[in-house]
């Protein structure tokens, strides 16, 4: 069965590689070993987190401020849920 652009069954030409043109499995990183990947990883980290933009102490004292306020008013409606939820099964089963 053919479609618009050839038949189904044959590639086309632009998808055939040459033998010398096809990557390794493993690439640049097959060569070194354990403990410079490991290196590599580290000092990855430590430049992506140079790019990090860290809060000013008073952003960091509201966001923390936010935070607890809204768990306790999380703690506070699940407590009021099963409390409500508790006398309910004690009024249907007794």
């Amino acid at each position: 069965m053919t479609d618009a652009v050839g038949s189904i069954d044959t590639p086309d030409a632009q998808d055939e590689v040459p033998e010398s043109k096809r990557v390794r499995k493993g690439g640049k990183r097959a060569k070194k070993g354990p403990l410079k990947r490991l290196a590599t990883f580290y000092r990855q980290v430590i430049a992506e987190l140079r790019k990090v933009v860290w809060p000013s102490r008073n952003q960091l004292t509201s966001y923390t401020t936010v935070v607890i306020f809204f768990v306790a008013i999380m703690i506070a409606l699940v407590t009021v849920i099963d409390y409500g939820l508790d006398h309910a099964a004690k009024y249907v089963f007794g």
